[in-house]
This record gives structure tokens, C-alpha cells and sequence, in this order.
């Protein structure tokens, strides 16, 4: 039976863990090899491991295999040092920086659209990934566009790549024997590593910049032992910000397109707020607030298709799962499931329809009774450090390509989900791309 479990965990983590939810509810158990797993379906369980009791867990094995790419990032790294990166890095994500980066986005969303014509198709989960990497690549490097964010890139993709084998079970054995993905995954690493290095040794040459990767190289801990960071911890983040900022947004952004092109009355609200906000110009960081159901259409996109689709604590001691009788011995791995939890007709009317417009009602979605019913960038101390980065990012790349595009998807499409290390539509995303009609076409 272990084996069994095992297998059906590695095929589909969302429709085993629905599978688990169906037959025994919101509190589940079960072990693959050695390690003992606990399914806990609830907002409260939510709130509770990362807010009220999160100092009792550790990030759970997928971060752990993570630092064989990450290092000893924020998404890695726990307790002390955890904090101290934490604080070092906040002033890079302050509201203000983040509104300085508004018009990289757009400038990085424009150029690629300007590639596209009438009635060709593109692969827009490859499209929106070229677009987020652009865009992560020049606000955190200052990287050339036509040379240093190609090689990142194939590096990048070619480290995701492989690293899925690291984060199978006993995938850390696997990924040290000499088999072509272990071996790729090490290539695409060092090659990574060799790029990241070049460009902080140019910073600290060159003194300080605008982008990122300068402010990570000049920070320094004040409110602690005042020093700075090193060059393995500047890497460590750095590549933690690459793939977070690009990896995660993409997806959001890809399935919102998949989306709307199934919704026309939803599309059509977008394209009428994006022409009256906008008018003839591409928008800004002035129009974010004013582009409400441009983000509604993203907030829906994150809670039906959330990029970060489950999320797994170590017990570092006993645990009392509240309300129940249940106690977790330490070294149990939690789950809690943002798809499932996203979706739970408990705490979302029509949890399964497309409905931007649920997030501009006064009682938007679980909010006021279950808010951590919706938790796309996780929660507590350790929530997401690019939140903000991530919302101004898809409420202007979405704006930039809807006031020009619209995508139309193959009759009778389904999509399938590839539940990885991120959530991504299986295959791609083809579509066809069709100029709006104000643009002077049909």
C-alpha cells in the first residue's frame, strides 16, 4: 500500500489529495516510505501552522530538495537566518520600489506583443514566461535583453527542468546517481550559478544601481550585526527572486488568459476598463488602483489555478491539530492545499465558476468569516516578500496586452493540469491571437 500511495502522490498531488479530502474529510493521514503525511483541509488549520503556532514548523521536503537549486534563500532558509534575510532584503519590495518597476513591466509586456499578428498562434504559457522573466531579469540584474536574459532563461528552464526528478519521493538518492536529468540538473546549475556570480562581482566593482541585485549587494543588517550579505547568500536570493518572480506570475498570468477566453461577457469587461482608464496609452503605475476588474480577473485567475497549489510543514514537535483529538508526532510533514481550499463550496459561492466580479462585491469571496480560505502567496511571517511585486506585475501585464489583444482557444479545448513543482497547464497554451477591433482589425 505505501507504494501504491506513493505512486498516486507523484502522478497527481491535486486529485490524490481530492481523492484523500473526499474520503476522510478535513483531517487525513497517510506515509510514503518513511515519512508520515497529515492532509489538513480547513482555513483554521491554515491560520493556525502559518500565523498562530508557525514557529513549531519547518518548510516541509519540497523546500528542502529546493536548496539544491535555491540554496539557503528566503524560500529555503528558517528561524534566524530566515529573519535577518527577511529584513535585509524588505526595502527592495517597499510599495515605492515597487511602483518605480511599473513601467519595466509594461515596457516588457509591450515589446513582446508587438511581436505577435493577426490571427497567428503562440503558446501563451511560453509567452507569459519570456515576458516575467524579461521583466524579473531586468529589475533584479539590469540584465540585456538580447544577451544576458537569453542565457538566464536557458538556464533557468533547463534547472526546472530537471529539477522535478529532485522533488519525487527518495528524489534526493536519484538526484546523485549519474543519470541524464541528474546530471542536466547539475550542468544548468552551474551554468546558473557561473552567471549569477559574474554579475555580483560587476556590482560590487561598479558600486550601487537601480536594479535589485545592487540593493541586495549594498544592504546591510542594521537592526542586527550591521553586516552585509556574501556572495553565496546574494546568489542564494537572488536566484530565490529569478524563480519565484518569474516561475509563479507566469502561470497566474497564463491561466487568466486560458480563462477570459472562455468567459467573453468577463473579457469584454476587462477590454471596456482597460479603453477607459487607458485610453490610447499604454498604462502606468498611476492607473493600478483605478484597474479594478483588471485585477479581479487576476485575484479569480490565482484562486482557480493558484501557481503555489499545495504547501507542506515539518512538525518540529508535537502537534494538536486544534478541534480535534488528533496529535501529530514531530517530523510529521502537514499539507494544506491552496487549489483545494480555493475551490471549497464551504467558503466560495460557485467555487468552480470564473467570476472576477466575486472580488468586487462588498463580501468578497470567504474574506470576512474565512479569509485564509484564499492564500495564494501563503501566510504569516513567511508570506510571500513579492506580493505586491506580483500584483502591480499581472494587473499591468494583463492591461498592456488586453488593450490591444484578445486570445481565442481551439473548439472544445480541455487543459490539463501539470502539477509540479508550480501549477501549469499541461502542453502549453495555444491560442490565437486577434487584434481588438479599435486596433483596426478583426
Amino acid at each position: 500500500m505505501p507504494g501504491r500511495v506513493a505512486l498516486a502522490f507523484v502522478r497527481d498531488r491535486i486529485a490524490f489529495l481530492e481523492d484523500v479530502a473526499r474520503r476522510y474529510g478535513d483531517v487525513a493521514f497517510f506515509r510514503i516510505g518513511r515519512t508520515a503525511f497529515a492532509f489538513l483541509n480547513h482555513p483554521d488549520f491554515v491560520r493556525d501552522v502559518l500565523v498562530t503556532r508557525q514557529r513549531l514548523f519547518h518548510k516541509g521536503i519540497g523546500l528542502e530538495r529546493a536548496r539544491m537549486l535555491l540554496g539557503d534563500g528566503l524560500l529555503t532558509s528558517e528561524d534566524e537566518r530566515h529573519q535577518r534575510q527577511r529584513r535585509l532584503m524588505q526595502p527592495a519590495f517597499h510599495r515605492e520600489r515597487v511602483t518605480a518597476m511599473a513601467e519595466t513591466m509594461v515596457g516588457c509586456a509591450e515589446r513582446r506583443q508587438q511581436r505577435w499578428r493577426d490571427g497567428t498562434k503562440v503558446d501563451l504559457a511560453s509567452e507569459m514566461a519570456s515576458v516575467t522573466l524579461a521583466i524579473a531579469g531586468q529589475t533584479l540584474f539590469a540584465a540585456d535583453v538580447e544577451r544576458e536574459e537569453q542565457e538566464i532563461g536557458a538556464a533557468l528552464r533547463a534547472a526546472l527542468a530537471s529539477f522535478n526528478l529532485a522533488v519525487l519521493p527518495f528524489g534526493d538518492r536519484l538526484s546523485r546517481l549519474p543519470i541524464p536529468p541528474a546530471r542536466r540538473f547539475r550542468a544548468a546549475r552551474a551554468r546558473l550559478d557561473a552567471i549569477v556570480y559574474r554579475l555580483i562581482a560587476e556590482r560590487r566593482t561598479a558600486g550601487a544601481g537601480d536594479d535589485l541585485l545592487s540593493m541586495l549587494v549594498a544592504a546591510r543588517d542594521d537592526e542586527g550585526d550591521g553586516t552585509g550579505m556574501t556572495d553565496e547568500q546574494i546568489r542564494d536570493e537572488a536566484v530565490t527572486l529569478l524563480l519565484a518572480g518569474h516561475e509563479t506570475t507566469a502561470n497566474g498570468l497564463s491561466w487568466a488568459w486560458h480563462l477570459l477566453a472562455g468567459h467573453p461577457d468577463a473579457e469584454q469587461r476587462l477590454h471596456a476598463e482597460i479603453d477607459a482608464v487607458c485610453g490610447d496609452r499604454l498604462p502606468t503605475a498611476g492607473d493600478v488602483p483605478r484597474l479594478t476588474f483588471t485585477r479581479a480577473v487576476f485575484a479569480e485567475s490565482l484562486r482557480l489555478f493558484p501557481p503555489a497549489y499545495v504547501l507542506g510543514r515539518r512538525a518540529l514537535s508535537a502537534y494538536d491539530v486544534p478541534g480535534t483529538d488528533y496529535t501529530l508526532p514531530a517530523g510529521t510533514v502537514v499539507l494544506v492545499s491552496q487549489y483545494l481550499l480555493h475551490r471549497d463550496p464551504r467558503f466560495w459561492d460557485a467555487p468552480d465558476r470564473f467570476r472576477p466580479e466575486r472580488w468586487l462585491e462588498k463580501e468578497a469571496g470567504p474574506v470576512a468569516s474565512h479569509r485564509h480560505a484564499y492564500f495564494p502567496f501563503g501566510g504569516g511571517p513567511r508570506m510571500c516578500i513579492g506580493e505586491q511585486f506580483a500584483w502591480t506585475e499581472g494587473v499591468l501585464v494583463l492591461a498592456t496586452i488586453a488593450r490591444r489583444w484578445r486570445f481565442d482557444a481551439p473548439p472544445g479545448r480541455h487543459v490539463a493540469l501539470q502539477p509540479i513543482v508550480t501549477l501549469r497547464p499541461k502542453g502549453g497554451l495555444a491560442m490565437t491571437c486577434r487584434l481588438r477591433d479599435r486596433w483596426g482589425q478583426s
